[in-house]
């Protein structure tokens, strides 16, 4: 697969679907996850998953655009949870047809929610 926007509309729906498997298959091994705003980081593919798999509440992603080019990709996304909805922008970058890096950017100032993982660092 080395179509980067078919490549994150599967990154989405297999996050929608809690398909863990399926959503590490679409990372690299050394993929980097950044959120700018909350200084988080997370670095490699199962850390990553570990992640997303450990996010709490009941969520659910609809991208609303989609922009991409052959190495890279942004989504504009409604993030729903708990009754309430976010913008998420998210940047993509890949490269042989895996993600190696996103960078996530939410227009809202929010505080992170608590997780019970240990694979974020702060900066």
């Amino acid at each position: 697969m080395t179509d980067t926007a078919e490549i994150v509309r599967r990154y989405w729906a297999l996050a929608n679907a809690r398909d863990w498997a399926g959503f590490g298959a679409l990372l690299a091994p050394d993929v980097v996850y950044e959120v700018p705003q909350t200084r988080e980081r997370v670095r490699g593919r199962d850390p990553y998953v570990e992640f997303n798999r450990t996010w709490p509440g009941a969520w659910h992603v609809e991208i609303t655009e989609l922009i991409a080019q052959p190495d890279r990709a942004v989504s504009v996304t409604a993030f729903h949870v708990d009754g309430q909805t976010m913008t998420g922008i998210c940047f993509f970058e890949c490269r042989d047809g895996l993600i190696t890096r996103l960078t996530d950017w939410w227009p809202g100032n929010y505080d992170p929610p608590p997780r019970q993982t240990s694979v974020i660092e702060r900066w």
